[in-house]
């Protein structure tokens, strides 16, 4: 505990990568085998299912530091972190001693089985025997909430560097559904783990924000132009009879996507597509709050299936019968994959659709392509290299995504509430509203945009203008206004406004505005008859 408490506040005090990478293979070097196994599976996010209540340990942790329940509230509203709260009011401990890593995890899920009491005994001994740097992880571990600032792509650096293994092996032997207990950073790697099975699918490889005029990319002969469509990112696979649907995100969604398993008796074995996977109705592709509809459901309904069925608009063939071919240009493997569902579809309807290219002559006919991308329900285009490999990760130079510049509406804000983290000490959640008649209306909240002095400036503004108190939230004097920029508007029953924002975030700050001039319900419901689902005109 005490090597990986250190890892743990190296890599949060610092924003180099360098620094983080080197930190994570030095932590590799001498740390225990199930130690260093259970340190990526924490900061990749496979951490063990919690079997502590938070409100057994604001009880114990109360009892120990002797402070009344009011004050223990009012030090996690500043604080904004519930494990670094409680390794803030516990009293320092003279003696500490220090435990495997592999071994407090072990035990702490071992408490999924024990009483009230057994827990208690175990989690009130373990405060008193770390210092407070490690009490702070201990919680983390027992919270669930282990969020630090490393990305899987340093992990998988640093395990390249220790290992001397390729990034792409490592990044590939690290997706799919492994498990940290009885296991070795080494097996894994070396693809020895008894747990990864066929199911097992590949990195994705992720475009970048293009910034500069498209002009720059040369001749426009050399790209594919596609939509970029707002579904879920997926690849669906077919290995020895069997089916599996992945997102992204490294969830297996098979059982909530029906409409895919009988591609498992059509696809030819060993085959994996990468595409976006999107509700389809009369032939139009649906906005991504319906797909949410479907994602959040524990079953899929009959209801459900027919109001927002799935396809999967098709990008890119990484295995073709049994063979990685990754390595191919983006060309061959689209004409694979475009003379791959040609035959299937000779004799089968099928759920997948090949990303239709967007045929130009111009850079300037790609822009105007991109204006126009909301008329087709996306996001705006994606820019791909005709020569390019699939690789692993964001890498610049040959995918590029160019969105549509976002709508934007200026509200009011309304509501503000401190931040997490780094920001735990400044009022940087804000709530924003618009007129409905003389009545503000909130709208959506938003808490990224502002520069860091922008941030301290409404911080000071909100202590020094509050109303009202509701816990931890402040209901403020509504004067500022700000430009808050979105990706998609939708309809919500759940919201006061009857909207909901795709990707909210703050653009601007209107010091040019007053209140008064702030946006109006009416204009969002105008917006809403313009992109909203159903009410395309």
């Amino acid at each position: 505990m005490k090597a990986f408490s250190e890892l743990f506040t190296n890599i949060d005090q610092t924003t180099s990568t360098n620094e983080k990478t080197d930190a994570l293979v030095n932590y590799f070097a001498t740390a225990d085998e199930q130690d260093t196994i259970w340190c990526v599976a924490l900061l990749s996010g496979r951490r063990p299912k919690r079997t502590v209540k938070t409100s057994e340990l604001w009880e114990w942790s109360g009892e120990l530091s002797g402070l009344p329940t009011w004050l223990q509230a009012e030090s996690y509203h500043i604080v904004g972190d519930l494990a670094e709260t409680i390794s803030l009011l516990l009293p320092p401990n003279n003696e500490t001693h220090d435990h495997a890593l592999h071994d407090v995890i072990n035990d702490l899920m071992d408490l999924a089985n024990k009483d009230e009491q057994q827990r208690k005994a175990y989690i009130t001994g373990m405060w008193k025997q770390f210092n407070k740097q490690e009490l702070f992880v201990f919680n983390k571990l027992i919270t669930g909430g282990f969020r630090v600032g490393v990305s899987d792509k340093i992990i998988i650096k640093a395990l390249a560097l220790h290992y001397k293994i390729d990034e792409n092996v490592v990044a590939h032997r690290l997706t799919g559904q492994w498990v940290a207990q009885n296991n070795t950073l080494k097996a894994l790697l070396a693809g020895n783990d008894n747990s990864v099975d066929l199911s097992k699918p590949y990195p994705f490889y992720l475009a970048y924000p293009l910034e500069a005029a498209p002009e720059e990319l040369g001749s426009i002969d050399d790209w594919f132009i596609e939509r970029k469509y707002d579904g879920i990112r997926g690849q669906i696979i077919v290995r020895d009879g069997a089916l599996f649907a992945w997102s992204r995100g490294d969830d297996l969604l098979t059982e909530k996507f029906p409409e895919f398993h009988d591609l498992v008796n059509i696809l030819p074995g060993g085959t994996v597509i990468d595409g976006e996977i999107l509700p389809v109705r009369d032939g139009k592709y649906l906005p991504f709050h319906v797909m949410q509809t479907r994602i959040g459901r524990k079953n899929v309904t009959k209801k459900a299936l027919q109001e927002a069925p799935l396809v999967m608009v098709c990008y890119d063939l990484l295995e073709h019968n049994g063979i990685d071919i990754r390595h191919l240009s983006l060309q061959e493997r689209r004409l694979m994959l475009e003379n791959l569902l040609e035959e299937i579809k000779k004799e089968h309807t099928v759920p997948l659709h090949i990303s239709p290219l967007v045929n130009c002559n111009t850079w300037g006919g790609v822009s105007a392509q991109r204006l126009c991308s909301r008329d087709h329900s996306c996001e705006g285009l994606m820019l791909k290299r005709k020569n390019s490999e699939y690789k692993t990760g964001r890498r610049r130079g040959d995918w590029w995504k160019w969105k549509v510049d976002p709508l934007s509406i200026d509200g009011v804000l309304l509501y503000a509430q401190r931040g997490h983290g780094r920001r735990a000490d400044l009022y940087t959640d804000f709530t924003f509203a618009v007129w409905d008649g003389d009545e503000l209306v909130p709208f959506c909240k938003a808490y990224s945009g502002l520069t860091d002095k922008e941030m301290a400036e409404v911080d000071a503004w909100v202590k020094k203008n509050t109303l009202d108190k509701f816990g931890p939230v402040r209901s403020v004097t509504p004067t500022l206004v700000f430009e808050i920029g979105f990706e998609g508007i939708n309809p919500s029953p759940r919201h006061k406004s009857g909207v909901a924002l795709r990707f909210p975030r703050i653009l601007r700050w209107r010091t040019d505005k007053s209140a008064k001039e702030a946006n109006t319900k009416a204009d969002l419901v105008e917006l809403l008859n313009i992109y909203g689902i159903g009410e395309r005109k």
